[in-house]
């Protein structure tokens, strides 16, 4: 952005006034409701869908181990991101949809917590978590899966409050 845009100028919340990298002061926020909504998607070929849909995977319940391993990885979200803080989570789903046209699964993770800060990065590891599992389950029967759409869906909570997403396809 230049100084002509209409944008405000924003600064990035997690270097201080010397650029060195740190984690933000929480500390004066209100404890507040906030939830994060993320979504991703990953492709895959349609005999290896035909198998995940089938429960004819070798590995055995597929979605069944990413949805663990993506409630799991919300809990572990500041373990695996340098300036994320640890939080006490209060709500982990995780969601699939299954679109044969496409052959792929489509993941929707919803965090939740009544806290100082939000879950954004929680939500979205999350999703990121669960295709990596499905990929790792799947591998054997085809390697060129594709994992993306990884975005923020939606937020609430917080001193910037609602953020809804409208371009999701």
């Amino acid at each position: 952005m230049t100084k002509n845009d209409t944008m405000p100028t924003k600064n990035f919340s997690h270097f201080d006034q010397a650029g060195q990298a740190r984690m933000v002061d929480v500390s004066h926020k209100d404890d507040t409701v906030r939830q994060a909504v993320a979504g991703g998607a990953i492709h895959m070929s349609p005999e290896c869908f035909k198998l995940l849909t089938t429960s004819s995977i070798a590995k055995g319940d597929v979605l069944g181990v990413a949805r663990l391993a993506g409630i799991m990885a919300a809990k572990k979200t500041g373990e695996l991101i340098p300036l994320t803080h640890p939080l006490p989570i209060t709500k982990a789903d995780i969601d699939f949809s299954l679109n044969a046209e496409k052959c792929s699964v489509e993941i929707t993770a919803t965090v939740g917590i009544t806290g100082k800060t939000g879950v954004e990065m929680e939500a979205l590891t999350a999703v990121s978590i669960a295709a990596l599992t499905i990929y790792d389950m799947c591998k054997a029967v085809d390697k060129g899966m594709m994992i993306d759409s990884i975005g923020l869906l939606s937020k609430s909570g917080g001193k910037s409050g609602t953020y809804v997403r409208n371009d999701r396809k």
